[in-house]
């Protein structure tokens, strides 16, 4: 390959990450937004009131469903790490799957939470779960 042939290739690799939206810090930027006004910027809660994001059981316990609940809010009593919580939870139906996944994604990996990497396509089937026909 000559310098020549090789320009056009070199300019394409220049532009091809402007084609990729950056997603990386969205989750957290969604978390700010959305969720730490009650849950706290380290998602430690607030006593009995709000629950705890951080090392929450509820995450790990309930993986399946967090999409619907952030999608339609919370309204009964929950469990998390032993303590009833009674306050309701108002929901985000502006959120897009993406946007779910990101902020699942990161709330599941911060402050002791280790769980799996969401997909898209896994919050959409979980998501189609819980629409009411």
């Amino acid at each position: 390959m000559t310098l020549r042939s090789s320009l056009p290739f070199a300019a394409l690799l220049l532009l091809l990450p402007g084609c990729f939206s950056n997603n990386r810090h969205q989750g957290e930027k969604l978390y700010a937004q959305h969720c730490s006004g009650c849950h706290g910027d380290e998602g430690q809660g607030l006593g009995r009131l709000i629950p705890p994001l951080a090392g929450a059981d509820y995450l790990t316990d309930h993986r399946a469903e967090l999409p619907c609940l952030l999608r339609n809010g919370q309204r009964e009593v929950i469990i998390v790490n032993g303590v009833a919580y009674h306050n309701v939870m108002p929901g985000n139906k502006a959120l897009s799957p993406a946007q779910l996944t990101n902020l699942l994604n990161f709330i599941e990996t911060h402050w002791g939470n280790s769980a799996s990497p969401r997909t898209i396509r896994e919050v959409e089937q979980q998501l189609d779960a819980c629409r009411v026909p």
